[in-house]
């Protein structure tokens, strides 16, 4: 698991969106607290929000991108091709990081052992605080008429009241 953010993931309604938190840190000092963890890639088109080494991440980043056009935007081909270098490669497998993919109709949770999965129902969550954030959303998800974007929100706040790796200095972003 990784220390550090949180990652959240909901579709509701047709509306996809993705909340980061913004903290950074190193061991147990906060260096950063508005840190962009969530952005838009391959012409806006597709959401992604990475958990780990950001250095780790903008590399897996600049991969996908250019899985995405090599494969002409192909997202499920795309994210099983990057998952498949970053599980063989000598020096990707090397990379601590995980990532949440979308382009808002489906969404991948991706990790370096070579795990693609696509969840049962639209939620998935990445970081430290990722099960409180995922716990949160499910319950708001099964149990309300709340929006997407409503319900990530709160789960995102149920989860920085519980994890210290998590603040309320979150990026949303929509798709």
């Amino acid at each position: 698991m990784f220390k550090g953010t949180t990652i959240l993931f909901v579709k509701k309604d047709d509306k996809a969106v993705m909340v980061g938190d913004g903290q950074v840190t190193l061991g147990n000092t906060v260096l950063k607290h508005k840190a962009r963890k969530v952005r838009k890639i391959y012409k806006d088109k597709i959401l992604v929000g990475f958990a780990g080494s950001t250095a780790d991440a903008f590399t897996l980043f600049s991969r996908l991108e250019s899985k995405l056009e090599q494969f002409s935007g192909n997202l499920e081909r795309s994210v099983i091709e990057l998952a498949k270098d970053w599980r063989t490669d000598k020096y990707l497998r090397r990379l601590e990081a995980m990532m949440i993919v979308t382009d808002g109709k489906k969404v991948y949770l991706l990790s370096g052992v070579g795990d693609v999965v696509e969840p049962d129902i639209p939620v998935v969550a990445i970081g430290s605080g990722g099960p409180y954030a995922y716990s949160a959303a499910k319950a708001l998800f099964e149990n309300t008429k709340l929006s997407s974007e409503e319900i990530a929100k709160k789960a995102m706040d149920i989860a920085a009241d519980v994890c210290i790796y998590t603040n309320k200095n979150f990026t949303v972003e929509t798709i």
